[in-house]
């Protein structure tokens, strides 16, 4: 039961809608939890998630797409429907490279008309309002309110739409902190006989350079964002834009928007698929490093599946196209890694619920501190300078980019080396796991028995046992007779006579004239075969966890063969590397207890739960999670289902069942348990990254605003000028950014 809800369930989401809209004017988290809230609000919508990293909204429900946008722009911010991720992606990059384009101009003409009037100060201007210079420096203040209006009338437009809303956001604190620096400035111009002759100090570069320092940082921020996505990016450049079609008529070079399904292309040497299929002719080695992270080129003949974005390395292959456009697996991949992207772990949600009273608690900070220091000193330029550097150095633009700048990092790293993460709650969850439960069949085994040993008695010849051997199991599907015909495929088999099969027991039939037995030791007991001449033999691939089958001819035994799972080439040493790195490992498996007992010592692995019903496996990870163990589950097959569910943490085999796929958090593309330890470290890495860049947000807030509202002024013996605020700010965003970026250099230990 528990296996058809999770695969109910996940047809369901598969079927509901999905939308996804480009944003625009996004600047903190408050912004993030305001447009959320609106899409949340539709009638309809299941789920809204909203990425501040990368300005998308991915909403899931049953809602007119027209009434999304609508939601969006009735708030104050920009929206827009993208189709495909095609689409989305070429629309981001032109808006990010207009947006980037903007912020130059906007930063150097602020920065230029600040800095001049900084630098006039320093040499030697007048800064303070007299009989004089009243003239002009109400000239000075007109110009300065036109350079911070068409530099920055994106803070104060959507700061006004904010009030309007009833809600703050970063815009809320710039425009408040930029227009009380011009507009005290402008005031002192216009009466500096009401202000004492000490305070008639004037902010005009202030405001200026404070515009022009947060826009040279968003620039900044938006070009390492586009840095941080670099590995997602990648995956689209790798569809190439034509095809080659084989007509009729002969070979045309036709774009991939034209190619459809059931069409034979042709690849060679050096191409690129460009859409998914099954080889019709031709041998070929095929690059799927892009997908699966393995860099050994995998063969490819005839009735071998082809992938889009994967590269053809030596050879000429015809393939029938099967799977285009949005529904290739490189395109379901590009999809899933998105969703992940726009997804939140729960110490996000921690930093959302924070940021959503932050703004709020900032400017009630200001005024209040501005206040106190109105009442100890009488001075209305103290007040006004604490007031603005306040508002200035508290935008929590570090905070709301913490967690999805590293989310998108780590996700789009996690793509690179085949590790498909599905929710980037699992990479929090995995981050603390503590157990590694593993299936056995098709996960620590390659899952396909096959025969690894034959042992030959008398004077028969290995082939002949072989032959006689496959020759009565043709026509068989079950396992043990698909690993003999398959070792025997380059052999001619014979029809045997007088076939006969015996239930629980083996095959018997006449080949030559001669009567043939094959099947377990008990059938030759019954037949009064003697088997001591195997013992030896018998007793060591029993040991190894093989099973062993008896080949009798007549009333003589002639052959044995050993026909087990064998292990998956790097097994052993990737065991060896999770205990490495102190991971408690059990084996979880239906087989009997000998043959998976042997199999573990083989591997190395201490625990052994065998004879478990599939049913039951959820419940030995409910009794592992009862010891206060923190479990990941790998699997892969149907039975592995509810395991999986039950598990902290599951991560599937790419190459397993559709179901376990389903319903693991993590699918492992490459056929590999390194990429187990490969996924567990950067989990590690990714949450060590999200705290680092709370940390820098949340540290960055805690020591700027009781210095910008003057508590260490008894020590410093000054306040801290708007401008160091500005400028502290932007480094701040910077900083949490281009640590997020570090995960992309991201290399597993192995």
């Amino acid at each position: 039961m528990v296996v058809e809800s999770c695969h109910d369930q996940a047809k369901i989401a598969q079927n509901t809608p999905q939308f996804t809209l480009l944003l625009d004017g996004l600047s903190c988290v408050a912004c993030v939890a305001k447009v959320q809230k609106a899409l949340l609000n539709l009638t309809g919508v299941s789920s809204a998630q909203v990425n501040l990293a990368d300005n998308t909204a991915l909403v899931t429900g049953v809602v007119e797409p027209q009434d999304l946008v609508q939601a969006v722009l009735d708030i104050g911010y920009g929206a827009e429907l993208v189709e495909d991720e095609n689409q989305r992606r070429v629309k981001q990059q032109a808006q990010q490279q207009q947006e980037i384009q903007q912020r130059r101009w906007q930063a150097t003409v602020a920065l230029v008309v600040g800095f001049g009037l900084f630098f006039w100060g320093i040499f030697g201007g007048q800064m303070q309002v007299t009989a004089d210079n009243q003239l002009n420096w109400m000239v000075v203040g007109l110009l300065v309110l036109a350079v911070i209006w068409f530099t920055g009338q994106h803070f104060y437009q959507r700061a006004w739409l904010n009030l309007r809303n009833q809600s703050t956001t970063m815009d809320t604190l710039v425009a408040l902190g930029t227009g009380t620096a011009w507009l005290y400035s402008f005031m002192v111009v216009l009466f500096p006989d009401f202000f004492p002759e000490n305070t008639r100090h004037l902010y005009f570069e202030s405001s200026a350079m404070i515009i022009g320092l947060i826009n040279i940082g968003k620039m900044l921020e938006l070009k390492a964002k586009q840095q941080s996505s670099q590995a997602l990016e990648r995956l689209f450049d790798l569809t190439p834009q034509t095809a080659k079609v084989v007509t009729e008529n002969g070979e045309i070079e036709l774009p991939l928007s034209q190619v459809q399904t059931a069409m034979r292309l042709r690849l060679q040497t050096g191409d690129r698929v460009c859409v998914d299929g099954v080889v019709t002719q031709g041998y070929g080695w095929v690059d799927e490093s892009m997908l699966t992270g393995e860099p050994i080129p995998v063969q490819k003949e005839k009735g071998d599946r082809v992938n889009a974005g994967t590269l053809v390395t030596d050879g000429t292959l015809l393939f029938q196209a099967e799977q285009i456009g949005n529904h290739t697996r490189l395109a379901n991949i590009i999809k899933l890694v998105r969703q992940a992207q726009s997804s939140k772990p729960k110490i996000g949600q921690l930093a959302d619920k924070i940021a959503s009273v932050f703004v709020p608690v900032v400017i009630m900070i200001a005024f209040i501190s501005a206040l106190i220091w109105y009442v100890v000193t009488q001075q209305i330029s103290y007040a006004f300078v604490v007031l603005t550097t306040v508002l200035i150095i508290a935008c929590p633009c570090a905070l709301g980019l913490a967690t999805p700048m590293s989310i998108i990092a780590g996700i789009g790293r996690a793509a690179e080396l085949g590790v498909l993460v599905r929710d980037a709650d699992a990479l929090q969850k995995a981050a603390s796991a503590d157990t590694i439960v593993f299936d056995k069949t098709g996960t620590l085994t390659q899952g396909e028995p096959t025969v690894t040993a034959v042992y030959t008695f008398g004077s028969v010849e290995q082939k002949s046992a072989v032959q006689f051997a496959a020759s009565l199991e043709q026509g068989a599907n079950h396992p043990l007779a698909k690993a003999l015909l398959a070792y025997a495929q380059n052999i001619t088999l014979i029809e045997p006579s007088q076939f006969s099969t015996l239930k629980g027991l083996g095959v018997s039939g006449v080949i030559h004239g001669k009567k043939l037995w094959l099947g377990n030791r008990t059938l030759l007991q019954q037949q009064n075969i003697d088997t001591d001449i195997a013992e030896a033999d018998f007793l060591t691939e029993s040991e190894k966890g093989a099973t062993v089958i008896f080949l009798a001819e007549q009333n003589q035994l002639i052959a044995i063969f050993a026909i087990r799972d064998p292990l998956r080439d790097d097994t052993v040493t990737a065991v060896q590397h999770l205990q490495q790195q102190g991971y408690h490992l059990v084996m979880l498996t239906g087989d009997q207890q000998k043959t998976a007992q042997a199999i573990a010592d083989e591997i190395g692995i201490e625990q052994v739960i065998a004879g478990v019903l599939p049913e039951d496996k959820a419940q030995v990870i409910q009794q592992l999670q009862a010891q206060g163990r923190k479990v990941v589950m790998v699997g892969d097959g149907i039975n592995d289902a509810p395991a999986l569910a039950q598990a902290d943490v599951s991560m599937a085999m790419a190459s397993g069942s559709d179901i376990a796929i389903e319903t693991a958090e993590l699918t492992l593309m490459r056929h590999s348990i390194h990429s187990v330890a490969d996924g567990l470290q950067l989990a590690k890495a990714t949450l060590r990254n999200m705290k680092q860049n709370l940390f820098f947000a949340f540290v960055y807030n805690c020591l700027g605003i009781p210095l910008a509202a003057g508590v260490f002024y008894p020590l410093l013996g000054a306040l801290l000028n708007p401008m160091v605020g500005g400028a502290a700010m932007a480094c701040s965003s910077i900083t949490v950014v281009t640590n997020a970026n570090r995960l992309l250099k991201f290399m597993p230990k192995n």
